[in-house]
């Protein structure tokens, strides 16, 4: 049954089954596939990290995809077409390592094709799924619906890796491509099964009239609607802590699996079930905050802005503790920190998400897509360089000092310091229920000087 209000719990629950399958895609591209270069084929570790990274770098038209979505008042074409393009992408990366196997050469340009597919997938379904869900759920209901589908993800993360750790052993090339191409296929399945016909039972009408008068100038249309964006406050502010969270975040997201081959003997198959086991921890976070943020907990323990600022601060110390680990190692608890790293991200991913739905909202009116989209390009962005930079930084400091080991545990630390500066930010980030006048500048705002070239604005706050 639809809600009079917009899209009932059933439905949100469908549009999460999307994400389940957008994450089954990202877990094997990003984590398995990674392992695979660096360990079994003996890559550099910037070989896969620049390949992730370019994947994220596609995303940064996640802007125009989300106002793309806006002007056609469809999202969900944009969402099933997405999942297309990333299924396929998906299955053509296994294949492309493996080809890695014979030619390097020959199997880095097949990547590259494949990583741009993924990346052109995640950005045009991820954005628009978001959309739909800002725009047509009731608004007391967005923030909700956000950690639903986002835990839909994580279990996406879960269940796969799960399932893949054990099909993948014993390990080999062919083995790889039959996990991954299964995946995929089944993946686009259960997504388009879980969006047809939800965008159209909603109560929430799109003007078909008024979007067709903008298609004739859609491109300068669309420069406004970044500026606009750009110039509220509150967007502003929640970009730049969106893109230095991630950053922190995302940096490990490349060397943990290589990390736990290196420095503790695991086999491919290990590793990947280690990732589960860190998105398990991802998924207790989520429903801790989520059920405490629902009432549950009172007025404090329901502050979305204090789970923030909690969730960086955990997060930074289980970095810590990785970065020990490696002195260690085989026998300090990995399962546990890792599990610790995957609660704590959890916690401060929940409240962030949450906080972002209710932001989408506000401003001025049909800009819901864009303004997810910047935040998603800010996301995207810091993916990107994270893990460039993490890969990167580990392959540098193995280079100066001859230490493995030692490389990975660096660059734990320094995402632990960049968690703290997250956990900064965080304090200014408006409480998803709080008001502010239209005049009125967020506690930091290291951009609102450059924000007077751009128009004012009187959006709703």
């Amino acid at each position: 049954m639809m809600n009079a209000n917009g899209l009932s719990w059933i439905s949100i629950v469908r549009l999460g089954l999307v994400q389940t399958a957008l994450g089954a895609i990202v877990v094997l591209t990003t984590s398995t596939l990674n392992r695979v270069m660096v360990v079994e084929l003996a890559l550099p570790a910037i070989l896969p990290g620049a390949l992730v990274g370019f994947h994220y770098a596609v995303q940064i038209l996640r802007p125009r995809w989300g106002y793309g979505s806006d002007v056609g008042g469809n999202r969900t074409a944009w969402i099933i077409g997405g999942m297309a393009v990333l299924c396929l992408g998906g299955a053509l990366a296994a294949v492309a390592t493996a080809v890695m196997a014979s030619t390097i050469i020959g199997g880095t340009a097949l990547a590259a094709l494949a990583f741009l597919m993924i990346g052109i997938g995640v950005g045009a379904a991820g954005t628009s799924l978001l959309a739909l869900l800002a725009g047509h759920a009731a608004p007391e209901r967005r923030a909700a619906a956000a950690t639903i589908v986002w835990i839909m993800m994580i279990l996406g993360f879960i269940i796969t890796a799960g399932l893949a750790g054990h099909f993948l052993d014993p390990f080999s090339t062919t083995r790889l491509v039959a996990v991954a191409s299964t995946v995929s296929v089944l993946a686009f399945v259960v997504a388009l099964l879980a969006v047809v016909g939800v965008e159209q039972r909603t109560k929430t009408v799109v003007q078909s009239a008024a979007l067709n008068a903008h298609a004739g100038t859609e491109v300068s249309n669309f420069r406004i609607a970044f500026q606009e964006v750009w110039a509220e406050p509150d967007a502003r502010h929640f970009t730049i802590f969106v893109f230095v969270s991630m950053l922190a975040y995302s940096a490990q997201d490349l060397i943990l699996e290589p990390f736990a081959g290196i420095a503790f003997g695991m086999t491919p198959g290990q590793s990947t079930k280690l990732a589960g086991l860190q998105n398990t921890g991802v998924l207790s976070g989520m429903l801790l905050v989520a059920l405490l943020a629902s009432g549950i907990g009172g007025r404090w323990l329901g502050s979305l802005k204090m789970w923030t600022v909690l969730g960086c601060l955990a997060s930074a110390c289980a970095l810590f503790s990785l970065s020990i680990a490696g002195m260690f190692a085989p026998h300090w608890p990995l399962k546990l920190s890792v599990i610790a790293l995957g609660f704590s991200n959890g916690v401060f991913a929940v409240a962030a998400i949450g906080s972002m739905m209710a932001l989408a909202g506000r401003g001025r009116e049909k800009r819901v897509g864009t303004r997810m989209g910047i935040w998603g390009a800010a996301q995207a962005i810091a993916f990107g360089s994270g893990g460039l930079v993490g890969a990167a930084g580990v392959d540098a400091v193995k280079l100066l000092t001859g230490t493995p080991v030692g490389a990975y545990m660096t660059v734990f630390a320094i995402e632990a310091c960049i968690f703290f500066v997250a956990a900064w930010l965080a304090l200014g980030v408006r409480e998803a229920g709080g008001s502010r006048s239209a005049s009125e500048k967020p506690r930091f705002d290291p951009l609102s000087v450059g924000s007077s070239m751009l128009p004012a604005q009187e959006g709703k706050h």
